[in-house]
């Protein structure tokens, strides 16, 4: 038999549809992982309807849903690119998958990339999710789209890079517990409940460079306030985005 008769052809895929097959798996999983859905689906939606109803927060506006609705957006975002995604490539690189990826034809930045459609895609059901809920409660939101576009991009960017750098570099074990430690000390102290100025004035300084903060904040400044573009919090998500990736590219061990 003669080169070239078989059919198909034998070798790779085109990039762009390894890249999407990939990034539909990486959903597919995301989706089907009841701790996932718990961290990424259920703990936002109760928080926004339980401290929505119940007046536990002195929030300082009119309509706590008016508050709430910005940060528990800006909490879904890192439970999904931070810490969802931190624990499930640390497990993935402790059991080899991530070493075997890497053997396929899929090029190291394109399974990366996939992994970053796959949780823009869960984000984007989180915040349809999260925003009709938030109407029903009562929320009334304000401001440019562009803007909070941007900053969810951003954030989604920032929180990206920090989680795979955590997954790169410690154990499964360790990722695990410090990507929940660090997910309910900045669901405390990043202003998504409680407000920054309800901290003392030198803390307040230190929280506001956080991400989580820049991200809640900038939010709420167009959604609850109507700000036009929040180019300081924009600014410090920008920072943390180069310093995540950056870090994740130089120092992610694949094995």
């Amino acid at each position: 038999m003669s080169a070239g008769t078989y059919a198909p052809r034998p070798g790779a895929a085109p990039l762009g549809r390894m890249i999407a097959a990939q990034t539909a798996l990486e959903t597919r999983m995301l989706l089907r992982n009841g701790e996932q859905l718990l961290l990424t689906v259920i703990i936002p939606t109760l928080l926004l309807v339980l401290f929505s109803a119940v007046d536990i927060v002195d929030t300082g506006s009119r309509e706590s849903v008016d508050f709430l609705t910005p940060g528990i957006l800006a909490l879904a975002v890192m439970s999904t690119a931070f810490t969802g995604q931190a624990i499930a490539t640390g497990f993935e690189r402790r059991y080899g998958v991530l070493k075997r990826l890497a053997a396929s034809p899929l090029p190291r930045w394109g399974l990366m990339t996939a992994k970053t459609l796959a949780v823009l895609v869960t984000e984007v059901l989180q915040v349809v999710l999260l925003t009709v809920i938030a109407f029903a409660l009562g929320w009334s939101p304000h401001g440019n789209p562009f803007a909070v576009l941007l900053l969810l991009v951003l954030g989604t960017a920032a929180f990206s890079g920090l989680g795979l750098l955590m997954a790169g570099t410690l154990k499964a074990e360790a990722t695990l517990a410090a990507a929940n430690l660090v997910f309910l000390l900045l669901l405390v102290g990043g202003g998504v409940i409680v407000p920054l100025d309800k901290f003392p004035d030198a803390v307040q300084s230190v929280l506001g460079l956080l991400p989580i903060a820049a991200l809640s904040d900038g939010l709420r400044d167009v959604l609850q306030h109507g700000a036009a573009m929040p180019w300081g919090d924009l600014g410090v998500l920008a920072v943390w985005t180069v310093l995540g990736l950056g870090a994740a590219a130089r120092f992610f061990r694949w094995e």
